[in-house]
């Protein structure tokens, strides 16, 4: 993985209000920290950090310039809003090269299973170790022909030359079922009908017995008014 050269502003405004301002003039805040050094108070034009995101995905290595002696730096943290998908905030981590560090990578499957199965994936990501610079992009699983039962603990999956799996190697990545066929399907669809018909059927008793409790409760009062103003 290529480091990707993105010039930075320092930042003299902290807090909440002073990152809003921050966003409203076209930046996206962040903060660069690691090997010991002091936190440094950055900031980048939206649109090219955007973009650096998309093209170099959620582990980009940047060469962080503009701020004193330019550093090569891991994007440690993206946080989104979670509504309109702006970016936020970043955290970058100062790296060295040769470094190992621990990152997600996304996880994808590769092929089809056998005829009459069902594919679910239990994890998106794995925490593997790897070389700074040599951050795969994800981590595949080949579920070719995979049959019924067949099940892909992240111990099992073939990682990238020079990374090592830092999740736990019992994790359940993929797992292999048997589809459900259209009879059963149909059974279960019917079997979920006649539940809301009953639970309807019940909802209007209930409604049906309150009406019959409101007026016999009407004309109990009835008769006491009528007692009372005969009394009066």
């Amino acid at each position: 993985m290529a480091d990707v050269k993105i010039t930075a502003q320092t930042r003299t405004e902290f807090g909440k209000g002073a990152a809003r301002r921050t966003r409203r003039a076209g930046r996206v805040p962040a903060v660069l920290y690691g090997h010991g050094s002091d936190p440094v108070h950055l900031s980048f034009d939206t649109v090219e950090f955007a973009a650096v995101m998309r093209e170099n995905g959620r582990n980009a290595v940047l060469t962080v310039a503009g701020a004193g002696t330019p550093q090569l730096a891991l994007t440690k943290s993206v946080v989104r809003d979670p509504i309109k998908g702006f970016i936020e905030h970043v955290d970058l981590v100062i790296v060295r090269r040769g470094e190992k560090v621990q990152v997600e990578v996304p996880v994808v499957t590769i092929g089809d299973a056998a005829s009459g199965t069902l594919v679910f994936q239990n994890t998106d990501t794995l925490t593997i170790e790897a070389d700074a610079m040599d951050i795969p992009d994800e981590i595949s699983v080949v579920i070719d022909g995979a049959e019924i039962g067949t099940q892909f603990l992240a111990g099992d999956i073939r990682l990238p030359d020079g990374s090592e799996l830092a999740s736990d190697a019992e994790i359940l990545v993929v797992n292999v079922t048997e589809a459900p066929t259209e009879d059963a399907m149909e059974e279960e669809i019917d079997a979920e009908g006649a539940g809301v018909e009953e639970d309807a059927s019940e909802d209007e008793a209930e409604s049906s017995e309150s009406g019959s409790d409101a007026e016999a409760s009407g004309s109990d009062s009835d008769g006491e008014s009528s007692d009372s103003s005969d009394e009066s």
